[in-house]
């Protein structure tokens, strides 16, 4: 099983044998969205996982793709939303504006204390005033690193990473190296991810996948090679990127990465109608910045970017 908060591994898998589960596991995937075959998965390529479970390694082969194709395994409870706390205890409150001010910070964090929001999501200047203003309540807060690009060097990453959390940061949403994904570079996606859950250990890591940029290929192999490099959580999208939260995107990640794993939907979503469309797809979390709006039902301000 994936080891959560990114452990250390101790057998690194060969370049090749990850490409070549990489491409089963899409081939698969893809296969099976098109109601093709009976969803067995014996014919993926076989690993050096030790009889009856995974020793603490990269193995794609059962530390996450495996869900996709065992019938039943990713069937999911939705979280039930009857009230507008249930809904907000799902929810990022996000003020991810570049030239968000500090009193944007303080009426964001105002806001999430009084609603009740899981986290406040901020750029990672401002998680060390996040985490003053919201000690002693619930809401917790989330720095995002390498934002939005996600073409920072993994060392850069590792330092945003370790920084954000000594100045206040329980979670961390990350945007994963999309160009490496793109261009099949499957190593170093699933090394650049594994780098920051190992150094985020025991916060949990939330990857961004900017889902409007990828084919359904690329979307299946970011969640699985996510899961399997222990992150928490994948993601839908940046907010900043082409396009953001789909229902039908967040139904494909959750059945990529099974039950174990959280989901996060984020761009885009504007009312509780949006949010609870995303809940019933299989989003566990919430990311938005219209997030009084979707809780209270009066009409969001002018469109934001995330």
């Amino acid at each position: 099983m994936p080891l959560r908060g990114g452990a250390e591994y101790n057998r690194p898998l060969m370049p090749q044998k990850l490409d070549e589960l990489a491409a089963a596991i899409a081939d698969r995937a893809l296969a099976r969205l098109r109601g093709e075959g009976s969803g067995n998965s014996a014919s993926l390529p076989e690993t050096d996982c030790a009889p009856g479970g995974c020793e603490p390694c990269p193995q794609i082969h059962s530390c996450g793709a495996r869900a996709l194709f065992e019938e039943g395994a990713t069937r999911l409870t939705p979280i039930a939303i009857r009230t507008s706390k249930d809904l907000a205890q799902v929810i990022d409150h996000t003020m991810l504006k570049p030239d968000a001010t500090r009193e944007d910070i303080v009426k964001t964090c105002e806001e999430a204390r009084r609603h009740g929001f899981a986290t406040v999501c901020v750029n990672p200047s401002w998680v060390e005033v996040a985490a003053r203003l919201l000690h002693g309540s619930s809401t917790v807060p989330i720095a995002v690193v390498a934002f939005p690009s996600g073409a920072a060097t993994t060392s850069a990453k590792v330092f945003e990473t370790r920084e954000a959390i000594r100045k206040g940061a329980r979670e961390i949403d990350m945007v994963a190296n999309i160009g490496a994904l793109k261009g099949k570079d499957y190593r170093t996606v699933f090394e650049d991810i594994a780098a920051v859950a190992s150094a985020a250990h025991p916060l949990p890591v939330k990857v961004i996948l900017e889902m409007g940029a990828l084919s359904t290929e690329e979307k299946v192999i970011g969640c699985a090679l996510a899961k399997a490099a222990g992150a928490a959580y994948v993601k839908t999208s940046t907010g900043f990127g082409a396009g953001g939260a789909t229902a039908e995107d967040v139904a494909l990640m959750r059945r990529v990465v099974g039950n174990d794993m959280g989901v996060k939907a984020s761009g885009g979503i504007r009312t509780a109608a949006d949010a609870k469309k995303m809940v019933e797809a299989g989003a566990s979390r919430i990311g938005a910045s219209a997030s009084v709006a979707i809780v209270t039902g009066h009409a969001p301000g002018p469109p934001s970017r995330y």
